[in-house]
């Protein structure tokens, strides 16, 4: 994709949402960084959460004079297929790499790195979002600092790819993660910094929308508004557990027979390969039922209208996820107004006040239990949606996030968080810590000798930056 086109938007249309000593801050912090030259890279220009957050927080940061940029991952399908098993590895599930994907990996960032100078000359602050492009800044010149952002659920790293990945830290200034919890073993603990992500309330998935226009957009995919309406909005995924929560949904239409479905998911994101296999999967599991309704994007107009409109016309929210790096859908729904019945994880329960503004649940009996609780108390529902709407204005909306950004650029610009320093060969000792946990043979195989023997590894043709 490369450089992502994006305006500038200006602040005051978001001040009404927030306290007068918070826009005093943005706009004293954001005055003093004024012309700062950031770039943010990341994995794909459209699809999951951290393409949302960008599509808000750079037009965002350049109304307030921040030189800011982004540019997301020209790869193919093959990267994105080893960087797929890094995600799953990363939040726990084992996973196997041989030395051609780590090869793949690495030459895909040395010309990321590449293209994002070519795009951009010198950049003041690299924030490189997830694992698909935290070898970036091996490749980048000396001065410029770097970020990484990562917004998935370190709590129980799978091993081997926690000591291929982790070693990458030493490039970075700073560590960002969503939750304290996330602060893996192998995470620099004196430059790691904890805070969530948020939303953008004007964006067309989280503008108010009428109820009526709800209704109809929904009435026009096969809904019947007449009826009670369970959904959880989210990407098809094995760790958002859709087969989950037909099983829920099941259970919970034997008490209430009129009870209708909807999974409504996106296949746009580049960089998640699984996900046609578990559309497909999910929808052999459904066996036909004339009341699960499954939908993909573009299959619902590939429009954030209708995403809206089923979080605000649906009579309970669902995310029944098993690992979740903070889950925006729930926040998206929260703001609706709608108290979410959430798995017991991650971000999740960042977010969720469990029996305060929604539920925390651990499988699909419980989840049953709180989707018949809520619809046979309509009232208790509304006065836990109100308070979900509250929670997310306090906490989880993007000038928030956009604070918590600039005051961390401002301690790198004044020196406070400096570029940790790097050895002269720190790029082979990264690599060499990537292989260290391929067999022997295998390495011997491809004419590399292995960490252990305490051979060279071999160099990429480009070098990255060198510090003393």
């Amino acid at each position: 994709m490369g450089t992502i086109d994006v305006d500038s938007v200006p602040f005051d249309g978001y001040e009404s949402l927030i306290e007068a000593d918070t826009r005093q801050e943005i706009l004293s912090v954001a005055q003093s960084l004024k012309g700062l030259r950031v770039v943010h890279a990341n994995a794909t220009p459209t699809g999951g959460g951290v393409a949302e957050i960008l599509r808000s927080l750079v037009p965002m940061m350049r109304g307030l004079g921040i030189d800011a940029s982004w540019w997301a991952l020209e790869a193919d399908d093959g990267f994105f297929t080893v960087t797929k098993r890094l995600h799953n590895g990363l939040q726990g599930k084992g996973t196997s790499l041989c030395r051609k994907d780590i090869e793949c990996y690495w030459l895909h960032n040395e010309r990321a790195a590449s293209a994002i100078e070519t795009a951009f000359g010198f950049a003041d602050i690299l924030v490189a979002h997830d694992p698909q492009v935290m070898a970036v800044p091996a490749f980048l010149r000396d001065g410029t600092r770097s970020v990484w952002h990562c917004h998935i659920d370190l709590t129980a790293p799978a091993k081997d790819v926690q000591a291929r990945l982790l070693p990458l830290t030493q490039y970075y200034a700073r560590c960002l993660v969503s939750m304290p919890e996330y602060a893996a073993v192998g995470l620099p603990p004196e430059r790691t910094v904890a805070f969530p992500p948020a939303i953008d309330p004007f964006t067309a998935k989280n503008r108010h929308l009428p109820l009526s226009e709800a209704r109809a957009r929904l009435a026009a995919l096969g809904i019947d508004c007449q009826r009670p309406l369970v959904t959880q909005v989210s990407r098809f995924d094995p760790w958002k557990d859709p087969w989950g929560v037909v099983d829920a949904y099941r259970l919970a239409k034997r008490r209430v027979p009129d009870l209708q479905l909807a999974l409504v998911g996106a296949l746009t994101a580049k960089d998640d390969p699984e996900g046609g296999e578990v559309w497909r999967s999910v929808r052999s599991y459904a066996s036909d039922e004339p009341d699960i309704h499954i939908y993909h994007q573009p299959e619902v107009g590939g429009d954030e209208t209708t995403v809206n409109a089923f979080q605000t016309a649906s009579n309970v929210v669902v995310q029944k996820s098993v690992r979740e790096g903070f889950g925006l859908t729930v926040t998206e729904a929260m703001w609706k107004g709608k108290p979410v019945v959430g798995g017991d994880c991650g971000g999740i329960r960042l977010q969720i006040e469990d029996g305060v503004n929604g539920y925390l649940v651990n499988n699909a009996v419980e989840c049953a239990e709180r989707i018949v609780d809520l619809l046979d108390d309509p009232q208790r529902a509304r006065a836990m949606g109100a308070a979900a709407r509250e929670s997310v204005r306090r906490r989880f909306l993007m000038p928030r996030l956009l604070l918590d950004y600039l005051r961390l650029f401002q301690q790198i610009v004044h020196g406070q968080l400096c570029q940790p320093e790097r050895c002269r060969d720190s790029e082979a000792k990264a690599l060499a810590a990537m292989l260290a946990v391929l067999p022997d043979s295998e390495a011997a195989e491809h004419g590399q000798r292995t960490p252990r023997s305490r051979g060279k590894v071999r160099r990429s043709k480009r070098a990255p930056a060198r510090v003393a």
